[in-house]
């Protein structure tokens, strides 16, 4: 087993990362940059290293500044998280050939499944469903037309080295594509520094499932059931459930899926930990969408409900231990949802809200999970995601988890910035939510059908105003305006949290 592993990563998943290794006693190395200098996961490792200024592409990204400080600090091996480097094959081949150990694929299959049309043609010849589309780049527009000839619209273009919902776009008529191809291309080309497009047929409001799955590098290979991921906005998951509520109610469906996730992974000749992501139809058939060659965001609700730790499995298959599940050792218990806590304002088109964070109260109790990187006080910054923390809860049914998850948005409090917090609390107060009616427009959907949001109340202002009145007033007190307004606030945030 190592001794000492680096993580190539920032935030929650690099805290989350270091906290598995010290229960298997393994030093952690941290790296950071100049906005990260007194960030949590730089406070929790056992070292720490500076690697560049706060852009991430003076400093995450680069792959000489990671392997010098993972030598410099003696690592025998660097895990990747998610993001960033995680799905990068040069890196990969990089650590190997620097003697150190990825823990993650190899970069071979990190490359087959990073380009998502010969992704595509291995999922095919594996014989996994896939969604009608073009199994190589497009030339240009014209190649979307005669797919649409044949297809008929709405279609969807799509980056070849995408993800995220980059280079990505929705034709509905013929006049539309020129303008949408060259759009998605630009889009493709800043965020992948790629430009190549392909077309597939757009499923209308399909849902968004995914398989977990683990292997050695001994052809052993098992799958963690699926998770829902159909809760969006602008294609980037926002909350995930494990087990799908479609999924649990059609009996087969999970094996099915399971099978054809494996067999794909098979083909690319995969271990470590990896998701092969489906598209749902209405009448329940699959397709095949892409494979993540990484730890996904949303593995807690996998590992609340299988209980097992899925970093754990990464970094023993990483050393060479054989897997030592089998695939009727796994099993499903309970339902776990997740939230992903941003730093962003719903009430102005989830617009991200960096700043300093003045108050933070965080949910406890039982069935409660928060995989955080945040403080009181911490300055959230510009130039990174803003997601703030996961927060995930378990229990015995799929009603009583969206009841505890709602008991922990109401018991969480952020100060000093907005979060996307109360909006999760309306999602899962919704009846066509906790019917289970799940697909991938559903949040642009909810907010249609809904009355315009009313950002919740300022307490601070409240208090203040309370506290004015008092203190106007001519009569004797007996109690200070300050404390009064501080009495006012106890109150509010009692109320808040009812």
């Amino acid at each position: 087993m190592f001794r000492k592993v680096l993580i190539a990563n920032r935030g929650e998943i690099a805290v989350r990362v270091m906290r598995t290794l010290r229960e298997m006693d393994i030093a952690t190395v941290a790296v950071f940059s100049d906005a990260d200098r007194t960030s949590l996961h730089v406070r929790m490792a056992d070292e720490a290293e500076w690697v560049g200024p706060s852009p991430s592409a003076e400093s995450y990204l680069r792959i000489d500044r990671i392997l010098d400080a993972a030598r410099r600090h003696g690592a025998e091996a660097i895990h990747p998280g998610y993001g960033f480097l995680s799905e990068n094959a040069d890196f990969a081949a990089a650590c190997e050939a620097a003697g150190m150990v990825f823990i993650g694929p190899s970069a071979e299959s990190i490359r087959r499944m990073g380009s998502k049309t010969a992704a595509r043609q291995m999922a095919m010849a594996a014989g996994a469903p896939v969604v009608p589309g073009a199994h190589e780049a497009l030339a240009g527009p014209a190649g979307a037309r005669a797919f649409a000839r044949q297809f008929g619209y709405p279609l969807l273009l799509k980056a070849v080295a995408g993800g995220g919902g980059k280079g990505m776009r929705r034709v509905d008529a013929d006049a539309e594509l020129d303008s949408a191809f060259r759009d998605a291309a630009s889009e493709a080309e800043r965020s992948f520094s790629n430009p190549d497009l392909y077309v597939e047929k757009l499923i209308e409001r399909p849902r968004h499932i995914e398989i977990q799955l683990l292997g050695d590098r001994y052809g052993n290979m098992v799958h963690f059931g699926e998770r829902e991921c159909s809760i969006q906005r602008r294609h980037q998951k926002v909350m995930e459930e494990c087990p799908s509520p479609l999924v649990a109610a059609q009996p087969g469906m999970r094996e099915a899926m399971g099978e054809a996730a494996l067999r794909v992974a098979r083909s690319a000749g995969y271990y470590n930990a990896g998701t092969v992501e489906f598209l749902v139809d209405a009448r329940g058939d699959f397709y095949f969408l892409e494979m993540n060659t990484r730890l996904q965001v949303e593995h807690p609700v996998t590992e609340l409900a299988t209980g097992h730790d899925l970093v754990r499995l990464q970094i023993e298959v990483a050393a060479g231990e054989k897997l030592r599940l089998r695939q009727e050792d796994i099993a499903w218990r309970g339902s776990a949802i997740e939230c992903r806590i941003y730093a962003e304002d719903p009430y102005n088109n989830f617009f991200p809200s960096p700043g300093k964070i003045t108050r933070l109260t965080r949910p406890l109790g039982p069935g409660v999970r928060l995989d955080g990187c945040v403080h009181d006080g911490w300055i959230v910054p510009i130039d990174y995601d803003p997601l703030l923390a996961k927060l995930a809860v378990w229990s015995e049914t799929r009603q009583s988890a969206i009841a505890r998850m709602l008991r922990a948005l109401r018991e969480y409090d952020v100060a000093g910035i907005h979060t996307n917090i109360t909006f999760f609390r309306q999602i899962l107060e919704d009846e066509e939510f906790r019917a289970g009616r799940l697909h991938t427009r559903f949040v642009d959907e909810f907010l249609e059908r809904r009355k315009p949001f009313a950002p919740p109340p300022d307490l601070e202002s409240i208090a203040a105003l309370v506290a004015a009145f008092h203190s106007a007033r001519s009569a004797p007190r007996t109690e200070s305006a300050q404390a009064q307004r501080s009495r006012w606030l106890d109150i509010g945030r009692r109320e808040a949290l009812r």
